[in-house]
């Protein structure tokens, strides 16, 4: 148990000073001048800031099968030291999450190994509707849905399949919206030009913006067609995101989408230095459709934040374009990362605190998190606004051991994470007596 004194709370649109009582698991009052009890830990919130537990809706952690790159345990710590205290995981891994039995399975690995709260979601393919519409809306996340290929090869690209999906699926939809054809003919055009040795740079060239737009205005066409409730992850171009409205509030949208950490801070400008450490699917395009996207995501037609935090080896990575593989970590570095934006005048606390947590969890109908209210479960990241720090590979706690913000200055530290009422970080060290727990949805 713990009282978080004299702290600056940022939750629902304001920043209040004032005290935080936390009872076992969950938030027991908020107040000011609370009294410290004998069973209660004090904590001097003076000059911290505390923010709600981001909840991550789009990660890779690779397991079972992929754990040379990353496993539950090891990821769900980089995201605790990051002030990630909730995640929900991708199903291309080996053997692919696409029967309800698999996706027990899963079930099971993260309640004994994940330091964060955690959801996993049920994988689609070309055949395997039956199990997919058996997905329980209350404990589940979603169904993912590759509309484009990428790490695991899960492509749904059978339009019978997709319209069944998008007209029976019970639960949210989430789509990673890429047109294969349009990358296979650019992929094509490129090795004939440059043979093996693509340039990087051309990456975007490849998976371009058409390859977006033909896949996510298709996805826009079938949940409005079948009134399917649609989520479309890591938005990379500016013409996307005019296919999304700000014309009625979160909660009542049928039609949402994510903008990821990478494509709000990389440019194409990055590939010269970077090559394949931000190669990503879909790729990181110009400034102009980075400077879109933020546009998008403060005026609410894009509504949530997320990393589509993605692991692979040093050693896969460190080879020519045809062959390094897509997806990088960032999870570790989230909230610093969108601190930094803070600091350069590009948005709020406030904003921060809605698009990483509050907004997930209407999204998502996460019960009873996301926000910082009495009775609801006791997720914190306190923040150090006015403590820097450099990224290094002796801080880098994915297993991976890298990151594309290496050798960054961040303006800001997380000092502490509170996942369910357990101190699961404090100031560099991590507890490890306590695993988070399976999200519930209000469904």
């Amino acid at each position: 148990m713990y009282l978080i004194k004299n702290v600056a709370i940022v939750n629902e649109g304001k920043i209040a000073h004032g005290d935080v009582l936390i009872k076992n698991d969950r938030i027991e009052k908020i107040g000011s001048q609370l009294t410290l009890s004998e069973n209660h830990q004090l904590i001097d919130g003076e000059g911290l800031h505390l923010f709600p537990g981001v909840i991550d809706d789009q990660v890779h952690f690779r397991e079972p099968g992929l754990t040379h790159k990353g496993n539950i345990f090891t990821e769900s710590r980089a995201a605790v030291a990051g002030g990630v205290t909730s995640f929900m995981e991708m199903p291309n891994v080996n053997p692919q999450t696409i029967t309800q039995e698999l996706l027990s399975k899963k079930y099971e690995i993260g309640a004994k190994n994940s330091l964060a709260n955690y959801s996993f979601y049920m994988g689609s393919t070309n055949d395997n509707l039956d199990e997919v519409l058996k997905t329980d809306p209350a404990s589940v996340c979603g169904i993912k849905i590759f509309m484009g290929s990428s790490t695991g090869n899960m492509l749904v690209d059978d339009p019978e399949t997709l319209e069944n999906i998008f007209r029976n699926a019970p639960i949210l939809i989430a789509t990673h919206c890429e047109d294969e054809a349009t990358i296979r003919a650019n992929t094509e055009a490129y090795i004939e030009k440059y043979g093996e040795d693509i340039p990087f740079k051309c990456h975007p060239l490849i998976r371009n913006e058409e390859a977006c737009y033909l896949s996510s205005s298709k996805a826009v066409e079938l949940a409005k067609k079948n009134n399917a409730r649609l989520h479309i992850l890591h938005i990379s171009t500016g013409k996307e995101t005019h296919l999304f409205s700000n014309d009625e509030p979160l909660g009542k949208k049928r039609i949402t989408s994510e903008a990821c950490i990478h494509h709000l801070w990389f440019s194409d400008q990055d590939y010269d230095e970077k090559g394949a450490y931000i190669k990503w699917n879909p790729a990181v395009k110009t400034a102009q459709d980075r400077d879109e996207i933020w546009e998008a995501l403060l005026d609410n037609r894009i509504d949530v934040i997320a990393t589509d935090h993605a692991p692979h080896t040093i050693q896969e990575k460190d080879n020519k374009y045809l062959k390094a593989p897509s997806g990088g970590p960032l999870i570790q570095h989230t909230l610093t990362a969108m601190l930094d934006f803070y600091h350069q005048g590009k948005i709020s606390l406030e904003r921060i605190a809605e698009k990483t947590s509050h907004a997930v969890a209407e999204c998502f109908d996460v019960k009873e998190r996301g926000y910082i209210r009495e009775g609801y479960y006791a997720d914190f990241a306190l923040v150090n606004l006015k403590k820097p720090w450099e990224v290094t590979k002796e801080n880098i706690l994915a297993k991976c051991n890298w990151s594309p913000f290496e050798g960054h200055r961040f303006k800001s530290s997380v000092e502490k994470t509170f996942v369910s009422g357990h101190l699961a970080y404090d100031n560099g060290e991590l507890n490890e007596s306590k695993m988070g727990q399976r999200l519930a949805f209000d469904r």
